[in-house]
């Protein structure tokens, strides 16, 4: 399926003010059949956003111009393009029950939802984990070593599959690699086959979604998709819906398009007309 489930607007603080029409004329000269805008939820209630800049997410206040944007757009292309009114929500540990007071709030709005994982809790201290390799680094110190990050990212990516974050919970899972942003240069001693495997397990059997995203190629301490295309394999032959997207952040990042993946079958996260 030609669709880009993953794609972030001129409300992301860490993005650029490309407009929502410029994403869609791209996805359309690109051939898709549909996108989702998939917009940094507001932070939870009473979380001090710990990125260096607290540039993480959209605020609050802006939510529901967000939403009547993407409904407008939605109109105007609606007989070019389907587009999905979607957030890419937080799950931070700790923050659970506010996260589902958040999500009753603003979940009738939504048609497609992503729950990723970019915040970790070490103690009474939570670290935006991929906002760069110094801040990986120091995080992997107090740790005791860049495993131990992974390790806890991995830990943190279950738990946000096995809680129960209401009727409104997200059911595709965000970039479950993730970890691996920064590998280049700060590399794991080991594999976390292990730690992947039961992830996907968490994620067939609780009927889950995964979010196939290239990002990860554009990084250049990366080179790979999240998650990479063996895991991706996997979850498909266990009959793990793949999602394919683009995390795109300006519309030139919807550089890579489903068809470059022919071993890979993908599924639209909303319904839409052939």
């Amino acid at each position: 399926m030609l669709y880009d489930g993953h794609v972030h607007t001129p409300f992301c603080p860490h993005g650029t003010k490309d407009t929502l029409a410029s994403y869609c004329e791209q996805a359309i000269k690109a051939g898709l059949k549909g996108i989702s805008f998939t917009e940094h939820a507001p932070l939870p209630e009473g979380f001090t956003d710990t990125a260096p800049k607290q540039d993480s997410a959209m605020s609050k206040q802006d939510f529901y111009s967000y939403i009547e944007e993407v409904q407008a757009v939605r109109s105007i292309y609606q007989d070019h393009l389907a587009i999905g009114i979607g957030l890419e929500v937080d799950y931070i540990e700790g923050f659970e029950e506010q996260t589902a007071l958040l999500l009753n709030e603003v979940g009738p709005f939504l048609t497609d939802s992503i729950l990723s994982v970019h915040f970790l809790k070490h103690g009474d201290t939570y670290t935006c984990m991929d906002y760069s390799p110094d801040v990986l680094i120091s995080l992997a110190s107090s740790l005791g070593s860049i495993d131990a990050v992974h390790t806890l990212y991995y830990q943190t990516v279950l738990k946000s599959i096995q809680e129960d974050l209401g009727p409104y919970k997200p059911r595709r899972i965000g970039h479950m690699t993730l970890a691996n942003k920064f590998q280049i240069k700060a590399p794991p001693s080991r594999s976390f086959i292990r730690e992947q495997d039961a992830i996907l397990s968490a994620l067939l059997s609780g009927r889950y979604s995964l979010d196939f995203n290239v990002a990860g190629l554009r990084k250049p301490l990366c080179k790979e998709t999240y998650p990479p295309l063996t895991v991706a394999k996997q979850a498909a032959s266990m009959g793990i819906p793949l999602v394919f997207g683009s995390d795109a952040h300006q519309y030139k990042e919807m550089d890579h398009s489903p068809d470059d993946y022919q071993g890979l079958s993908f599924t639209a996260p909303i319904s839409i007309s052939e």
